[in-house]
């Protein structure tokens, strides 16, 4: 079959190669992967993977969807349906998946860095791990779920669930799990500020009635307090990392969250632990969701509660140029890879 390949760091280490197709363990399924989407733990594996246990040549490419092409008798899929694949390898033995939070799984594997990934014509999953869609799903918009969307869903309604009344703070709005972010938010009621930069950018966000404040020319914290009645937000959405570090802690609301998924920019920043005391703030790490949020998300997004942005679609063999379009700055929204 044909796959997107890593075989060393850097860009010239990911080609499109062939690969023998997965074998089908007992339990598992082998999906006929139709689509997927890029996302910046791509480019860490790509350009470092430090941390992550995993073996190079590897198969690239964490979320997507498909169609059954083998199942087990009685899983719940059978050939020929339509799924989504949950990114996680699961064990469904150890005490955080007994209690249903599978992304503490003490055994996970996550595709595409612990395992061979997405970006490939068949991969094989414990049938657990995927979820059926419905016949008229949008497969493009189904395929850039199950990583940014489900972050968001966790980040947005996890521990401290946005609603209405509450206010929302989206740092870096742009990228893939920041705009899911906005449109759960939104979704939820919130009121929500982002920030971004790029008239384009600023412009769409207002169009859809969202506070937008450009964080080149803006002191966003001392904004966000202004728009707030001297508040603060109760909830800051942060996955940039040190460069917006301060700003968030600052923005929050007393007793308010900042709930992080990632340190694009960075994974060191002053703790600020005055601030966090005084104030009573929170800070929350996050990633992915669990099988349950995975369903109340697909659940939202069928029943029309928000549709994913797509900012442009790629074929499977130009996944590089996929990759050099996520550090645009002009982009907006999740990259989707057709694959058949």
């Amino acid at each position: 079959m044909k796959a997107i390949v890593l075989t060393e760091r850097g860009t010239h280490g990911v080609a499109l190669r062939d690969m023998p197709e997965p074998a089908v363990p007992e339990g598992w399924a082998k999906v006929r992967m139709l689509a997927a989407s890029v996302n910046r733990v791509d480019l860490y594996m790509r350009d470092s993977g430090a941390g992550i246990t995993h073996q190079l040549p590897l198969i690239m490419g964490v979320d997507g969807v498909g169609v059954v092409a083998e199942a087990p008798a009685g899983s719940g899929v059978a050939p020929g349906d339509r799924v989504i694949l949950y990114p996680y390898e699961f064990c469904g033995t150890c005490r955080p998946c007994l209690n249903g939070d599978q992304p503490l799984c003490h055994h996970a594997k996550i595709l595409g860095e612990h395992r061979h990934g997405t970006f490939a014509e068949y991969v094989a999953l414990p049938a657990r791990a995927l979820l059926k869609l419905p016949d008229d799903a949008d497969m493009d918009q189904a395929a850039v779920l199950g990583v940014a969307h489900l972050t968001a869903w966790r980040m947005v309604f996890g521990k401290a669930p946005a609603g209405p009344g509450t206010v929302v703070l989206v740092q870096g709005a742009g990228g893939g799990v920041s705009y899911a972010a906005v449109q759960l938010a939104r979704m939820a009621g919130a009121r929500v500020i982002v920030t971004t930069t790029g008239p384009d950018k600023l412009a769409h966000f207002r169009s859809l009635g969202v506070e937008a404040l450009d964080y080149r020319d803006a002191d966003v914290a001392r904004t966000v307090l202004a728009l707030t009645g001297g508040e603060g937000a109760d909830l800051v959405i942060d996955n940039v990392g040190e460069r917006t570090w301060g700003t968030s802690l600052k923005a929050l609301a007393r007793g308010g969250h900042l709930v992080t998924c990632g340190a694009t920019t960075g994974a060191h920043p002053s703790a600020d632990l005055q601030r966090l005391f005084i104030r009573q703030l929170s800070v929350h790490g996050s990633t992915m969701g669990s099988m349950d949020e995975f369903r109340r998300l697909l659940l939202a997004w069928h029943g029309a509660g928000f549709t994913p942005r797509i900012d442009r679609a790629f074929p499977l063999a130009d996944v590089p140029s996929a990759f050099a379009h996520l550090e645009d700055p002009a982009r907006m929204g999740k990259i989707l890879i057709r694959i058949s």
